[in-house]
Order: structure tokens, then C-alpha cells, then sequence
């Protein structure tokens, strides 16, 4: 059979989509009323998404983000200061591309992380790379890279990650190392990336937390500038998510 030899050099080639979907045409006799034309264009349709999907696996899987979390499953009805308009335009990820940043805040429970993680996904579905850290264990790391000789490849990477999330901002008090690694970071990825910030603390207050006049400024000028910022408030949503799993299970 003439397919047999196409079937091992398209699996040569590494194109799966265009071999599985040649597959089914063959396997449909209806096919042949297709032009020469509409059927390559379903088989390279058919490699194109499935690259696709290639790619957004990996960059999901590079991105270690905390939470499995989707803008479409964002949650507008709680009462926590959340604009949907605002959402739709940060969703677009437009704010991405301008190499801007996000300063997300408020109480424990309110869902900072949850949306961080969130608009970290749209950005990987919309072909960005991402990356998810805790801040104290971004400086853990950034400790350990120092001591094996790995310090230059992690901070290229965190250098050129195109939207970096450092979640809990100000929960551990920061050393004179590490506040110059966060400098040295905001100044690589200043008008170059984008970074979203979530924090406990208000922005107004995250100079004390740095805790050293001029390394503040310096880190802060790079960081809030240009930044998008949400300020959410209200009780803790795990609290309000409990309360209606009990009243569910008492009508039970």
C-alpha cells in the first residue's frame, strides 16, 4: 500500500496530528469528495493544535502554579471588591505585552492567590511563559543557587520568565541578601516582563517591610509605577465556602 510508506515518514517527521488524521480520512470514504486542498489544510490544522497543546502543556508544567485555576471560574458574586470590567481587560492579557505588573491585595482568604494563579494560566493559554513562587521560597532558592554555582542560570530564568508571580509578599521580614536579590530581580525584569505581587499587607505599607529607605525606593520604583492594582477586602471566601457546604449537607 502507497500509504504504508506515507504513515512512517510522516511518523519520521514527528508530525502524530497530520499522521492520525490522515489515518481517519483513509478511513472515511466520504474524504475523497474533499479537493487536494481542504484535506491538507485538516492535516496541518490537526499538527498545528496538537503542537499547541504541546507547548501550553509545558509551559503550564514550567509555571508550578499553586493552584489549578481558570479565568472563567473566577468568582464575581462574593463580596470582595472585585470588578469584572477590570478582570476582562487583565484576562486579555494586553497588560502583558506592555510589560506591566499587578499589585494584588488583602486579607488571608479573600483569593489573591487563586486570581494570581488564575491570570498566570490565561497568560500561559495565550503564549506567555509563567512562573509561580512563594516569595520566602524564591529567596530560599536564590540562597541554595549561591552556594552550588547554579546562581547566574536561576536568575537568567527568573529574568526572562514573561510573567513571574511572587505570592506573599511581606509574611517572612527580608535580609540586607535579600533585598538586594529582589532589586537586582525588579531592575532585570523593570519594562522587560511583567510581575504580579500578592500580599497580606497594603502597598502603602510595603516600604516598612522592606525596612531600609533606599533599597525601597529602588525596588519599589521599579515595581508600582507602572502596576495595576486590586484591592480586595471582605471575609475570608474558605470561611463563606464552608458555610455553604454545611447548610448543602444540613438540607441533605
Amino acid at each position: 500500500m502507497l500509504s504504508q510508506p506515507l504513515f512512517e515518514q510522516l511518523k519520521n517527521l514527528r508530525c502524530p496530528g497530520m499522521l492520525e488524521a490522515l489515518q481517519e480520512q483513509l478511513a472515511q470514504p466520504g474524504c475523497n469528495e474533499l479537493s487536494f486542498e481542504e484535506r491538507l489544510s485538516l492535516l496541518l490544522e490537526r499538527e498545528y493544535i496538537l503542537r499547541e497543546n504541546r507547548k501550553l502543556s509545558t509551559r503550564l508544567r514550567k509555571a508550578k502554579l499553586k493552584v489549578q485555576a481558570c479565568a472563567e471560574d473566577i468568582d464575581y458574586q462574593a463580596s470582595r471588591g472585585l470588578s469584572k470590567s477590570v478582570m476582562k481587560q487583565l484576562i486579555e492579557c494586553s497588560w502583558i505585552d506592555r510589560k506591566q505588573n499587578l499589585l494584588l491585595t488583602g486579607p488571608t482568604g479573600t483569593g489573591k492567590t487563586w486570581l494570581a494563579c488564575a491570570l498566570a494560566n490565561q497568560a500561559c493559554r495565550r503564549g506567555f511563559s509563567a512562573l509561580y513562587l512563594r516569595l520566602p521560597r524564591l529567596f530560599q532558592m536564590l540562597e541554595l543557587a549561591k552556594g552550588d554555582g547554579t546562581f547566574p542560570k536561576l536568575f537568567a530564568s527568573i529574568a526572562k520568565t514573561q510573567l513571574l508571580v511572587l505570592d506573599d509578599w511581606g509574611l517572612t521580614p527580608m535580609n540586607e541578601m535579600h533585598k538586594r536579590d529582589l532589586l537586582e530581580i525588579m531592575d532585570d525584569r523593570h519594562n522587560q516582563s511583567s510581575t504580579i505581587i500578592t500580599s497580606q499587607i497594603p502597598v502603602s505599607l510595603w516600604h516598612e517591610t522592606i525596612n531600609d529607605l533606599t533599597l525601597a525606593d529602588a525596588i519599589l520604583d521599579r515595581l508600582i509605577h507602572n502596576a495595576h492594582r486590586i484591592e480586595l477586602h471582605g471575609e475570608s471566601m474558605r470561611k463563606e465556602y464552608a458555610g455553604k457546604m454545611d447548610k448543602q449537607e444540613a438540607k441533605s
